[in-house]
């Protein structure tokens, strides 16, 4: 038998279904704002020219210049002692290197996150990534029947964990890596249905 809901209930349920539905477009347009904001304030400063829009312009513009010079020698070896130089530095060498590896994880299209696969959890089975390297050290105490699967954190996109498993152990999901990722990262709150 349900309960008949009182006023202060309900207004309280529609209260939270309003930031159900408010918070994520509210906090994408926020950062995207800010990031917008504080680039044409940034580029104002030394272009003699306002107009609205620059700052997106200057986002796209920088993000296809940097793709286009790291073809360039010069480009790479500048990049190069940029990295070097970071690597230097104990606390931002860690973050730089785990930002790094996981932006080249995710975006690059020889992906290490190509193939999708559940694996023995707890007791359970946990969604995760097959990876193709294995530090020899380890290959060489497993052997030959052990692969590696990255299983991402839910509501953290730069944590995760390597398990271990045996070949056989895997089941292969027909999903496409960017919809698993999705679906992990989104602690399983979005799922897109495959066609």
């Amino acid at each position: 038998m349900n309960k008949k809901k009182t006023p202060a209930s309900k207004i309280s349920e529609d209260f939270l279904d309003g930031l159900i539905v408010l918070m994520p477009p509210v906090i994408t347009i926020f950062v995207v704002m800010w990031i917008l904001n504080f680039t044409e304030s940034t580029v104002g400063k030394y272009v003699p020219v306002k107009f609205p829009g620059i700052g997106l312009i200057t986002i796209i513009f920088t993000i296809w210049l940097v793709g286009f010079l790291t073809g360039n020698r010069l480009a790479k070896k500048i990049i190069s002692i940029g990295e070097w130089f970071l690597d230097k530095i104990p606390v931002v060498k860690f973050i730089y290197s785990s930002v790094k590896q996981f932006s080249k994880a995710v975006f690059e299209s020889d992906s290490a996150f190509q193939s999708v696969v559940l694996v023995p959890y707890h007791q359970s089975l946990a969604l995760g990534f097959l990876i193709n390297n294995i530090p020899e050290p380890v290959q060489n105490k497993l052997g030959e029947d052990y692969v590696c699967v990255f299983v991402p954190w839910s509501l953290n996109m730069t944590s995760g964990t390597n398990l271990f498993v045996k070949k056989s152990d895997l089941i292969h999901v027909e999903m496409k890596s960017e919809d698993a990722l999705q679906f992990m990262l989104t602690a399983g709150t979005v799922s897109k249905k495959e066609d």
